[in-house]
């Protein structure tokens, strides 16, 4: 499960030439749910970056602390939570990375899992509006999760469904039939992931320094092992 994100400074434009941003992107290095993380979406027809909160609060949530930070792909749906944004507000967050942990006899070892040639990811999300008052509102956001790939998996079952900048327009258009959204979600490659260890300072969300993501080992890479 994806419970923390490495969101580095990215350029947005080269990997989506079409988007409108008037905002710049919430760079961290150790994003934490509960906080609030850029998305991309679809508004008036146009691609924009916008923020929202880390954490789906559809208006009839009455308790924030159950708001889910992410989705399983196949319950959208299934579960009331998930189906009306899964239909039509479905977004993607740019991110260098995401964090998991890996048991070890006497604690968790984190891992940044990245694309191998460390090029940006864009990961599948919904989201929704919960108005306040007539012009107040707040707009807030899950991650949606598939099935780690075999190589992965020992390191964490779920991830962040990954979109190809090619299929970017087909994920947020509200006109896409939900069976060819879902068809969108599967597990990434295997040569197109891989992960690294860092250090255990990631643990902690106060950590925000770049240290967070650096190596403290090789990286894994699914070509390595077939050698």
């Amino acid at each position: 499960m994806a419970g923390r994100l490495y969101i580095p400074p990215l350029d947005l434009g080269r990997l989506l030439p079409e988007l409108h941003q008037e905002s710049p992107l919430l760079a961290s290095a150790n994003l934490a749910p509960r906080r609030p993380v850029s998305h991309v979406r679809l508004e008036a027809g146009r691609t924009c970056l916008a923020r929202a909160f880390w954490g789906l609060t559809p208006s009839w949530l009455t308790v924030l602390d159950h708001a889910p930070h992410c989705a399983r792909a196949e319950s959208l749906d299934s579960r009331p939570m998930f189906r009306d944004a899964f239909s039509a507000s479905r977004c993607l967050v740019p991110s260098g990375g995401v964090y998991v942990w890996k048991m070890q006899p006497r604690f968790k070892q984190p891992f940044l899992v990245v694309r191998v040639d460390r090029g940006p990811m864009l990961l599948a999300g919904i989201w929704c509006r919960y108005h306040t008052d007539l012009t107040e509102y707040t707009d807030s956001m899950a991650l949606v999760t598939v099935p780690a790939n075999g190589f992965l998996a020992p390191l964490s079952d779920r991830l962040p469904a990954l979109i190809d900048a090619a299929d970017a327009l087909r994920w947020l258009d509200p006109e896409t039939p939900r069976e060819t959204a879902q068809a969108l979600l599967r597990p990434a490659p295997r040569e197109l992931l891989g992960a690294f260890p860092v250090s255990r300072r990631v643990n902690d969300p106060v950590n925000q320094d770049p240290a967070c993501a650096h190596p403290t080992g090789p990286m894994l890479r699914w070509n390595e092992q077939e050698r």
